[in-house]
C-alpha cells in the first residue's frame, strides 16, 4: 500500500545527515561554552519554583513530603532529560524540540510541537514578568515608594489598575538584551544565575541552622497520594533545559557540551530544591508556611524578618534568569522554522554583525509585553504548559524511534535504559496533562487549529523540503 502524495508531504523528514546550518545571513554565532550553556539551563530551571511554589505544595498538598515531590518530578524531568541530551549531541541545531521531531516524526509533527512552544514559552515570559512585577512592587512599598494604581497591574487585576507596566517593560528588557548578540547576553545571564544561586545558597546556609526536626513530623500529613499530586505540580519547576537545548547552534562544541550541560543543570537545580525544602520545612511547621512566600514566613517565624528582602531580591533575580532562558528559546524556535521555510524566510534574517534573529526577538518581546501588561496572571498561565509536556512526549518518542532507525549514527551520548527510560519521561509526560484544566485544552485546541490553517496553506508548499523534493517519508 502506497503512502499518498499528500501523506508524502506531511511525513517527510530532514535526515540526520542533511542537518545544515543556513547562509550567512541565516546563521547563528558559535560562542557558547559548556558553563555558559549550564548557567542558561539552571536560569531557566530555578525561578519562582524556589521561593514560592515550595511553600504553596508543601502547606497545602504535601506537608514536609514536598521533598518527595520534587524529588519524583525530577526523577521524571531526567527521563526526559536523558532523550534532550541524547538528541542535543546528535542533533546540534537550534530549534531543540521541533527540529528533533521534524527530523524523526517528519514534518507535520515538526511543525505541531514548534507551533505550539512560539505559544508556550511566549506565555511563559509573561506570566514570569508578572510574578516579578509583584515582587518589585512589595520591595518599593517597604522603603515607603506608593506607585500609581494604573501601573501596577492589568486590567482586573486590582482596584484602578489599567496594566503591568513594570511586567512588559521587563520584556522588552530580555528582547534588548537578545539583541545584543549571544556572547553578550550569555555573560549577563551567567552573573545573573552566580548571583541568584548565591542568594539560595545563603537562604539555606542561615535557615539551616534554625531547623526543628519534629517539624517533620507528620511526613506524610496529606498521604502518599500528597506527595503524588505535589510532584504534578511541582514539575513545571523543574523543566528549563528544554529551552535551552534550541541554543544548540550557538555552542562551541555543541555535541560535547549540550549533553553534559543538561545533565549539570538539572542536578545543580535539583540538589538546591531538595536542600531548600528541608530547610523551609524544617524551620516551620507545614500548616503555617505561607503558600505565596514560604521563606519570608519561615525566617519570619524564627525572628529573621531582614531576610524577607533579600528573598524578595533572590526571587526577582531568579526569575529574571527564567526570564532570559525562554525568550531565547522562542526565538531559536522561531528562527529555526523560518530556515526550514514552514514559516516566512524573513523571520530568519540575522543581524549581518551580531548574528542573532533580532526581528522574530522584538516580535516576541512586544507581544510577551502585551500578555504581561494586559493580561492577569491566571489568564496568562493558562497559556503555559501543555505545549511543553506534548513537547517532551514527541523528544522521548523520538529518541526510541531513531535509536531502533538508525542505531548507528555517530552519538556523543546514549540516553541509558532505552527503551524505558524514555518511555517513562513520555508516560509521566501524558499523565501530568490529564492534571490540566479543561479551559488550557480549549485554548491549546484553537491555537493547534489556527496552526493547521498556516501550515496546509503556507507551510506545506514553501518548506525548503517541498522545494527541494528532497527528504526521507515515514514507511507506509
Amino acid at each position: 500500500m502506497a503512502v499518498s502524495e499528500t501523506g508524502r508531504g506531511v511525513l517527510r523528514r530532514k535526515p540526520v545527515e542533511q542537518i545544515e546550518e543556513g547562509g550567512e545571513s541565516e546563521r547563528l554565532t558559535r560562542s557558547l561554552g559548556l558553563w555558559q550553556l549550564t548557567a542558561i539551563g539552571v536560569g531557566g530551571i530555578i525561578g519562582a519554583g524556589i521561593f514560592t511554589l515550595a511553600g504553596a505544595v508543601a502547606n497545602g498538598t504535601a506537608g514536609p513530603a514536598v521533598l518527595l515531590s520534587f524529588l519524583i518530578a525530577g526523577v521524571a524531568s531526567a527521563a526526559a532529560a536523558f532523550s534532550y541530551a541524547e538528541f542535543a549531541g546528535l542533533i546540534p541545531r537550534a530549534g531543540s524540540a521541533y527540529t528533533y521531531g521534524y527530523v524523526v516524526l517528519g514534518e507535520l509533527a515538526g511543525w505541531f510541537i514548534g507551533w505550539d512552544l512560539l505559544l508556550e514559552y511566549t506565555a511563559i515570559v509573561a506570566v514570569v514578568a508578572i510574578g516579578i512585577s509583584g515582587y518589585f512592587s512589595f520591595l518599593l512599598g517597604s522603603v515607603g515608594l506608593d506607585l500609581p494604581a494604573w501601573m501596577l497591574g492589568a486590567p482586573g487585576s486590582g482596584p484602578g489598575h489599567r496594566v503591568d507596566l513594570f511586567a512588559a517593560l521587563l520584556c522588552l528588557l530580555i528582547a534588548y538584551l537578545l539583541t545584543l548578540g549571544i556572547k553578550n547576553a550569555a555573560r549577563f545571564e551567567t552573573v545573573v544565575v552566580g548571583l541568584k544561586v548565591a542568594v539560595v545558597l545563603l537562604v539555606i546556609g542561615v535557615g539551616a541552622f534554625h531547623v526543628d526536626t519534629a517539624n517533620y513530623t507528620p511526613f506524610f500529613p496529606f498521604g502518599v497520594g500528597g506527595a503524588l499530586t505535589g510532584a504534578a505540580t511541582v514539575f513545571f519547576a523543574v523543566f528549563g533545559y528544554d529551552a535551552m537545548s534550541t541554543a544548540a547552534e550557538e555552542s562551541k562544541d555543541a555535541q560535547r557540551h549540550m549533553p553534559r550541560a543538561i545533565l549539570y543543570s538539572l542536578a545543580v537545580s535539583m540538589l538546591l530544591y531538595v536542600v531548600a525544602c528541608l530547610v523551609l520545612t524544617g524551620m516551620q511547621n507545614y500548616r503555617d508556611i505561607d503558600r505565596e512566600s514560604g521563606f519570608s514566613s519561615a525566617f519570619e517565624s524564627v525572628g529573621l524578618t531582614g531576610l524577607a528582602d533579600v528573598i524578595a531580591v533572590g526571587a526577582i533575580i531568579g526569575i529574571l534568569t527564567v526570564m532570559f532562558t525562554f525568550m531565547l528559546g522562542v526565538t531559536r524556535v522561531w528562527f529555526a522554522m523560518s530556515r526550514d521555510g514552514l514559516l516566512p524566510k524573513w523571520f530568519a534574517k540575522t543581524h549581518p554583525r551580531r548574528h542573532v534573529p533580532t526581528r522574530v526577538t522584538w516580535i516576541v518581546g512586544f507581544s510577551s509585553a502585551a500578555i504581561a501588561g494586559f493580561l492577569p496572571i491566571a489568564e496568562a498561565a493558562e497559556l503555559t504548559n501543555i505545549g511543553i509536556l506534548l513537547a517532551f512526549v514527541v523528544v522521548c518518542t523520538a529518541v526510541i524511534v531513531l535509536r531502533y532507525r538508525q542505531p548507528d549514527l555517530p552519538r556523543t551520548f546514549r540516553c541509558p535504559g532505552m527503551p524505558v527510560v524514555p518511555a517513562l519521561g513520555a508516560l509521566f509526560s501524558l499523565w501530568l496533562i490529564t492534571f490540566l484544566q479543561w479551559q488550557t485544552w480549549a485554548r491549546f485546541v484553537v491555537w493547534f487549529v489556527i496552526g493547521l490553517v498556516i501550515y496546509f496553506t503556507y507551510s506545506y508548499r514553501r518548506s525548503e523540503l517541498a522545494r527541494s523534493g528532497g527528504g526521507d517519508t515515514l514507511p507506509p
